[in-house]
């Protein structure tokens, strides 16, 4: 009694604890979690970008449903009321507000930035070849728009740089003075958030501001009732997943818990045995999610998710206990019987999602580990704390008639073995059949994200001119100087392979800003004013030029003379968003992501680049390896995990045909559960795999009951409807999950639902001493 006494207290303490932790835990949405701890250096620092980069403030907005010149005033009033609020560093629709910081930013820095200016532009023959050129511009179309900027840069230095900005696409059509799209029917902006992508709570905020924002300019402009507003990016994908995970894991918890709740009411009779039966679970739920925060800092919302599976499994332990409880036995001698079995089964459990934990995705390293904690605190509390609160000569009574089923089973498992195997059977053929091409391919099929979501971000960013990026040259520095003069020393070699047409365009981050030491060859390249004054007249002799009309230009190259160097914070939104994709601050490292554009050649410039000692990233081809990995990587847990619960058996059983009485029954039901989920056009993936795992490690425990049971035994009857009442709660729980929208609930709620049902048929079928007699 007093060992209860203080099982009683430390399993109060512990919770009290747990729950701190919980309360105070982060919680995290992010799907890319679930990269490899070794991914490469690019791959790394790409989805960071994604994450927490320049590129995740981006949301792209299309305006539809009116004529055109609606939609370009509604795109004029939105962005203005946007402007206004803190909450958006630029608002972009193709009006003169903006691209007007970006046209001051260079035209006031167009010496620091054109890569044009060095010493002999400022010679008198170039200048004056300059300037003769300049006068057949005048006399052509170009001639109204060059005349307004010739008196200050008659080098032309700002259609260098403007020459050295553009790179992919021709961007958005302009219609009534804003972008829009091909065909007019959509007006589009594209805003660029304070609040980075990861944020979501800010970036939630930003959303529905836009849309109240929108609501309210709607209201007040004729012909716009019908119009609406759709969104998507970085920002918009993590708070449909979060949503997604929220909405999943709260309705589908809620249904489990209910089911369950109706099942153990009407198998127990007892409201007072339901609410303890509760308890492994909600223990183990607690217990797991302090101890996965305490290990990684942080809970992600899939493992949250993942919870649902300790209502099937956590549930059992507390199951065969009450269930094989009779009023002539007393609790705590029920448990000194089933102990063993049930520890056995709890091990093999444990051990297969140990598998999980030595995976190099974090996230299923948090599943995993959360799962084990989750589970042996569940089975701790069964043996420790529920005896002494189990009621004396209590009884599942009405847990008999659900066994009704598998008894009738068990009594004709002779015929029905046959059909069981024969089944087996075709399904190992159909297996065989597809050998090779049952794996899913995509990696987006893996994401949280609805493809209506993923269509419209592809067409937003096409109709805006943002080239489908899929290749990079990427290389680190120890400084962002170094970066930047690298990145310099790069350009020419990328403009070689652009001659050589295997290569459509570039960009650098060198382009948007200099380095310091370019910046200040460009100021030591501009003469002095009384130089540039004395060559610039000898320069216009025979020219058709005004005296004196060249003033604002030797006034600007004096003021460039003596300008600060440029640096980062200088830039204008547009430029500052460009500039920290293509230049990030990772770790110790400064790494240079350049997109490469209209590549033809990838094998040439791979190799001409990594002898750079560049790498050349295909964001496709690290897809494609980044799906084999995880394929690799499921399997060889799957394997481990398998042969791991298999010698756990051997070790516990002390006996081979023991042992295979329980395995055998399992890889059938693996076989079979693997045929039927890939049936048709369906493909393997890795949460299938990580299915099988489970599946062995739950229905280990039906099949060592099984075999442990003795047929005409009083005991007997109990031990059957035990593992039924277990089964229907585990198929219950994991079932519900393969309603979640989230891949990896679905999936593995999916194989281990079924898994499981069909490993308790199998078990009845093959794990059985000898047919028993039942009346």
């Amino acid at each position: 009694m007093r060992t209860n006494r203080w099982a009683l207290i430390l399993w109060g303490i512990l919770l009290i604890i747990g729950l701190a932790v919980d309360i105070t835990s982060a919680y995290r949405t992010k799907m890319t979690n679930f990269l490899p701890h070794s991914a490469p250096l690019a791959q790394r620092v790409l989805e960071r970008q994604v994450n927490g980069g320049a590129a995740s403030r981006l949301l792209l907005l299309s305006i539809q449903g009116a004529p055109t010149p609606v939609l370009a005033t509604l795109s004029q009033k939105l962005a203005q009321a946007l402007r206004k609020s803190p909450h958006f560093i630029d608002v972009m629709n193709g009006d003169a507000q903006s691209t007007e910081p970006l046209q001051q930013f260079v035209w006031k820095n167009r010496y620091l930035l054109s890569p044009t200016t060095i010493p002999s532009q400022f010679t008198v023959a170039t200048l004056h070849n300059t300037l003769q050129h300049d006068v057949g511009l005048l006399a052509s179309n170009l001639g109204p728009l060059l005349s307004q900027s010739l008196a200050a840069d008659p080098t032309n230095a700002v259609l260098g740089i403007m020459t050295n900005l553009r790179v992919s696409g021709s961007g958005p059509a302009l219609r009534h003075g804003v972008w829009t799209s091909a065909n007019g029917d959509a007006a589009l902006l594209l805003v660029h958030t304070h609040a980075f992508g990861f944020d979501l709570d800010a970036q939630q905020r930003d959303i529905q501001l836009i849309q109240t924002r929108f609501d309210q300019i709607r209201s007040t402009t004729a012909g716009a009732r019908e119009t609406r507003i759709r969104l998507t990016g970085p920002g918009v994908f993590g708070v449909q997943t979060r949503d997604i995970i929220q909405h999943d894991v709260t309705l589908l918890s809620t249904l489990a818990i209910l089911g369950v709740v109706l099942l153990l009411i009407y198998a127990y009779r007892s409201p007072r045995m339901l609410l303890l039966g509760l308890l492994p679970i909600i223990s183990g739920a607690i217990i797991g999610i302090a101890v996965v925060s305490l290990q990684f800092g942080y809970v992600l919302g899939i493992t949250l998710g993942f919870g649902i599976t300790l209502i099937g499994e956590a549930l059992d332990y507390a199951t065969y206990l009450f269930t094989q409880t009779s009023r002539r036995e007393d609790t705590n001698d029920t448990l000194k019987r089933i102990w063993p079995t049930l520890r056995l089964g709890a091990l093999t459990s444990i051990v297969g999602f140990s598998a999980m934990l030595a995976s190099s995705f974090s996230g299923f390293t948090q599943l995993g580990l959360f799962s084990i904690a989750g589970l042996v605190t569940s089975v701790l509390v069964t043996r420790y704390v529920l005896p002494p609160l189990v009621p004396h000569q209590f009884q599942a009574v009405g847990a008999e008639n659900i066994a009704r089923p598998v008894r009738w089973l068990i009594q004709h498992r002779r015929p029905v073995r046959v059909i069981f195997l024969l089944a087996v059977a075709a399904g190992a053929l159909i297996l065989f059949a597809y050998r090779g091409v049952t794996w899913d391919k995509n990696l987006m099929n893996l994401s949280p994200i609805p493809p209506a979501a993923q269509e419209l971000n592809t067409r937003l960013s096409k109709e805006l001119g943002i080239p489908k990026q899929r290749y990079f040259a990427v290389f680190s520095a120890a400084s962002a100087q170094q970066a930047l003069q690298k990145s310099e020393e790069l350009e020419p070699l990328l403009r070689h392979l652009q001659t050589q047409n295997h290569i459509r365009s570039f960009d650098l981050p060198s382009n948007v800003l200099p380095s310091d030491a370019t910046q200040r060859a460009r100021r030591a390249a501009l003469p002095s004013e009384p130089i540039l004054r004395s060559r610039l007249r000898q320069a216009l002799v025979g020219l058709p030029f005004r005296p004196g009309v060249f003033s604002p230009f030797l006034k600007d190259v004096a003021a460039a003379r003596e300008a600060p160097l440029l640096t980062p914070d200088d830039l204008p939104p547009a430029l500052a968003l460009r500039f920290d994709s293509m230049l990030v601050h990772y770790r110790t490292q400064w790494v240079v992501i350049a997109p490469l554009f209209g590549v033809s050649q990838p094998r040439i410039i791979k190799q001409t680049l990594a002898s750079r000692k560049i790498e050349l990233v295909d964001l496709q081809e690290q897809s494609t390896a980044l799906l084999a990995t995880f394929q690799h990587e499921a399997i060889m847990l799957a394997i481990v995990g398998s042969l791991a619960i298999l010698a756990l058996l051997w070790l516990g059983l002390r006996s081979i045909r023991r042992t295979l009485k329980v395995a055998v029954p399992l890889a059938l039901a693996v076989v079979l559960t693997a045929a039927i989920v890939t049936f048709g056009d369906a493909k393997l993936n890795i949460f299938i795999v990580m299915g099988f795992v489970l599946t062995v490690a739950t229905g280990s425990n039906y099949c060592l009951f099984f075999e442990r049971a003795v047929p005409g035994d009083p005991l007997w009857e109990r031990a059957i409807t035990s593992i039924v009442l277990a089964n229907l709660c585990t198929v219950g729980a994991y079932g519900l999950m393969g309603f979640s929208d989230i891949p990896v609930l679905h999936d593995i709620g999916v194989t281990v639902a079924l898994g499981t049902f069909l490993s308790l048929i199998a078990g009845a079928l093959l794990s059985l001493p000898k047919a028993p007699e039942i009346a």
